[in-house]
């Protein structure tokens, strides 16, 4: 570790290993660079101590190939015991040929979870010798939609430590690892860098969904008085035309795009005439366009979507040289938190969040389609006559994995 330029543990290191090396369940929170690959790369290491095993002991899952290479490097810098044997599996690879790595002989497993659950299914890894089960980068792990095969990898593990490490923790990350995870211990930290930036001031709503998103809009947008010019920034020129058909409907002529897509929607090609129509108070603007804009008198900036890329939000929100006064609105899912956490990092302070109005219709979608409108309060208006609560026999709180429902067809035929 010294030779590797190791020379003193992280916080989330100090925090965490000794929970590890002691077989805890464990919940690690940190942005970027805080140091949680280190963490398990180094615990792994010393959990598994010599290799030559008849099966895998550590399975670690990760979001992609470019993570996988990067994680294979880091193993290779830190580990001296060349018994001990790591195969990989992305989807780049050919599936017969990664079987057949991991039946020769692996001691520790880096996967997509996808890859990784193929293998699975056609007998190619072995599950049964697995004492340290990770999930690194988990957020991103879910971004990309692949929570099913990460939840029943884990629930094809009869006992094991779980190890999960994200950048944020959000909803939909406690409704995956709630299914395997055992009275695990969150260490969070945040490492905010020193030097604060000069920006706007900040508000942060979450919010469950996009189609809550554009209700929390036309709320916000009623009061004509104080919102008198709004710049809302969406990502792409479709969404902006989507956002616009939202907000016409309430406030008319006082909707406009910038460089609107179709010749019949009002618009403008200039910030600045935007700002000196009368009649325009909200602008819908693409991400999409590249374009950078001067946003000074301009009193309300709205990120309906926030940018994939921190740099261009910062650039929106940081102070100019004639420190002009504004409130900069962001609006996110927990998709999105992610990306919040990294602004956060680059500025310096943590946004403020606030809390959404009660009398906000917070949008579901249930089965069939048919959609159901949830106010704040926790009142529910069901959509149709025909709804009924589920019959406490038909209730069940678990789920079978594809191959326990091969294992049990098999056996009924």
């Amino acid at each position: 570790m010294t030779e590797a330029g190791f020379l003193g543990p992280k916080e989330i290191q100090s925090k965490s290993m000794s929970r590890i090396l002691g077989g805890q369940d464990l919940i690690a929170v940190g942005p970027e660079g805080s140091g949680k690959t280190t963490t398990y790369v180094l615990a792994v290491l010393m959990r598994l101590k010599y290799g030559f095993e008849e099966a895998p002991r550590a399975l670690i899952l990760v979001p992609d190939k470019e993570r996988i290479i990067e994680l294979n490097e880091k193993f290779d810098l830190l580990n001296r015991n060349n018994t001990i044997r790591i195969v990989t599996l992305h989807p780049d690879g050919n599936v017969e040929a990664q079987i057949n790595a991991v039946t020769d002989g692996a001691d520790i497993v880096i996967a997509t979870p996808d890859r990784a659950r193929a293998v699975y299914l056609k007998l190619g890894l072995n599950l049964n010798k697995i004492i340290m089960f990770i999930v690194d980068d988990a957020a991103e792990i879910i971004k990309k939609g692949m929570q099913l095969p990460v939840a029943e990898l884990a629930r094809s593990i009869v006992k094991c430590q779980h190890l999960i490490f994200t950048e944020v923790i959000h909803d939909k990350l406690n409704l995956l690892i709630d299914q395997f995870m055992n009275q695990p211990t969150v260490i969070e930290v945040s490492e905010l860098v020193e030097k604060q930036l000069e920006t706007l001031d900040q508000v942060l709503y979450q919010v469950p969904d996009y189609k809550t998103k554009l209700n929390l809009l036309n709320m916000l947008m009623e009061d004509a008085e104080v919102f008198n010019k709004v710049i809302v920034f969406v990502n792409t020129r479709l969404t902006s035309e989507k956002v616009f058909k939202s907000l016409f409907k309430r406030f008319d002529k006082q909707v406009s795009v910038y460089k609107p897509l179709f010749f019949d929607h009002p618009g403008f090609d200039l910030i600045s005439e935007f700002i000196n129509s009368k009649e325009t108070r909200i602008l819908v603007v693409a991400d999409d366009l590249k374009e950078n804009f001067d946003l000074s008198g301009i009193p309300f900036i709205v990120h309906l979507e926030i940018p994939a890329e921190k740099e261009t939000f910062i650039s929106r929100i940081v102070k100019g040289t004639d420190n002009t006064e504004g409130i900069a609105i962001s609006l996110a899912t927990d998709i999105e938190l992610v990306t919040v956490k990294k602004i956060e990092q680059a500025i310096g302070r943590i946004i403020p969040v606030t809390e959404l109005p009660d009398n906000l219709i917070i949008e579901k979608n249930t089965v069939k389609g048919s959609r159901v409108k949830h106010k704040s309060t926790g009142e529910e208006e069901m959509a149709g006559a025909a709804f009924h609560e589920k019959k406490d026999s038909n209730n069940k709180d678990y789920n079978y994995s594809s191959r326990e429902k091969a294992k049990m067809k098999f056996k009924n035929r």
